[in-house]
Parts: structure tokens; sequence; C-alpha cells
């Protein structure tokens, strides 16, 4: 199939675009168009107005501004891999860069599209929010940050209001005692996941980001990590998992199939395994 008729926009700077959003409620932003190019095509998406921001310098930079990287929202997954823009994170974004579907997809796939898009099966999803990122979302009238964890709502689904797009992705420094994992399963490489762990560790510090993600809702941040050691986060903490908890965990977070349930603890253990 092919889109229905819209029109098209293609605007050079920011406020430009944010001022075409705040005047067409059935506009639509489109950057590296991975996610919105295939539901234009299939007419899942019909808006009335397209606006390209790809030719927006703004949402291109990046920079290290005190303890965190500032990312503009059309940095490209390949900006990312091929070390185009720092990293603060001690190679854990570029290797999670380069594992994302496939490299035409990641040369115009972008950080911003894929956030806003809210697929919890995208890499940068659960990944963000392990990191601990914070979102600058823009509009005509206002500007504000979110946390990613508040960002993503649900499947899909994100608390962007009607002319707000997301501008820059701020990515805190990892520390330098933090271990760090990040796996996910597939059936075959380039395929989205159907399960996820995300997983940063600091036993020096006993806190820990862990976030399961590649459900049918939003990816879940386990707001009491140490429950899974025994109640405490040190050292050894492989050696104290307990899948009894995570498996509870996941159940009151809505996982209640037992085989779904299954796949993501063991991506959690071998993300645990892995970090340690």
């Amino acid at each position: 199939m092919k889109p229905a008729p819209f029109d098209y926009a293609r605007p050079r700077d920011l406020t430009s675009a944010l001022a075409l959003l705040a005047s067409n409620a059935g506009a639509k932003v489109m950057a590296g168009g991975q996610s919105l190019g295939p539901m234009l095509n299939l007419r899942l998406a019909q808006p009335e107005q397209i606006v390209d921001i790809t030719a927006i310098d703004e949402l291109k930079q990046a920079e290290i501004n005190g303890d965190e990287l500032v990312l503009g929202a059309c940095i490209t997954h390949a900006d990312i891999e091929d070390g185009r823009v720092p990293d603060v994170t001690r190679g854990a974004m570029r290797g999670v860069a380069a594992a994302i579907a496939y490299r035409a997809v990641r040369n115009r796939g972008t950080i911003g599209g894929s956030l806003s898009h809210a697929d919890p099966a995208a890499d940068w999803v659960s990944v963000l929010t392990a990191l601990g990122a914070r979102v600058t979302l823009r509009s005509a009238s206002a500007s504000r940050q979110v946390s990613l964890s508040e960002f993503i709502v649900g499947a899909l689904q994100s608390c962007l209001q009607p002319g707000e797009l997301v501008a820059a992705i701020h990515i805190p420094k990892r520390p330098p005692t933090a271990q760090w994992a990040y796996l996910k399963t597939c059936r075959k490489t380039g395929e989205f996941a159907h399960g996820q762990c995300a997983a940063l560790i600091d036993p020096g510090a006993g806190s820990a980001r862990i976030v399961i993600g590649a459900l049918d809702a939003a990816p879940v941040l386990i707001e009491k990590p140490a429950e899974l050691f025994g109640g405490r986060l040190d050292a050894d903490y492989k050696t104290r998992f307990d899948p009894r908890v995570a498996d509870r965990l996941l159940n009151e977070a809505g996982v209640t199939d037992a085989v779904h349930r299954h796949i993501h603890l063991t991506v959690l253990k071998r993300a645990l395994q892995e970090a340690a």
C-alpha cells in the first residue's frame, strides 16, 4: 500500500517546526522514518501533515555538559555505534547501538524517534531507563524535562502532549565502579526482542537500576532491586540472586504467562552474570 495524501514540511529550525506542530493538531513528526514510514504505507497512521525535522542542526548536536551527555533527538544509532558522538557510558551505548536491527536501519533511525515511538521492545527504551536518562520535551510555548521512566507510560505510549517533540536526551556519566549489562533474546538477529534486561549495578554504592523490557506494557524498572539479592546489594550479588523473588515481581508487573516469565527470568539472570 501507499500512504494516504498528506502535506509535507521540512523546517530548518526548531522554532519553525514547533510552530507547525502548534498550528496543526493533525501533524506528525518524522526523523529517520524507520517506524513511521511503514505505518504510513500500511495506513495505520494518516496524518494531515508530516513535519520532517532532519534539516534542524540543533537536533543533531552532541555535547558533554557537566556530568552528563546531551544528545539531540536526531542523532542516529550509527552516530553512536561509530563513535561520532561522545560516550559517557564507557562503551555501553556504543555496544547497544551496534546491535539494533540492521545497518541500514541504524544509518537512518534516530534515538529521539525510537523513544518517541515508545515500543517496549526497542533497545533504547530499556537501556536509557536503566542508565537514568532524562528527555527534554519542547513545544512552541514551553520546555520541560522528564525522566525516561516517567516518559514511557505504556506500550507505544509516552507522555508527549499535542505540539510537543523530544528535543534532547540527557544521559548521566556511568560511575567508574558501576557494572553494566544489556541482554536481549530474539528469534533471529535484527528482529525485535521478546525478552530484554538492562542492568546498571554499583556494588560499592549498594545501588542498582535493573529494567525488564520487551513486555506488553512499559518496561519495568525494579523499584527495590536489593530484594532480588536477599535484601542487600554488594560485591557477591550474583551468587545471591533469588529467581523466586524475580518471578513474583514479574507476576505483579502483569507478566502472568509462565512461559513469558521464564524467558524474562532467563534473560535477567544472564544479564546479572554478565554485569558481575
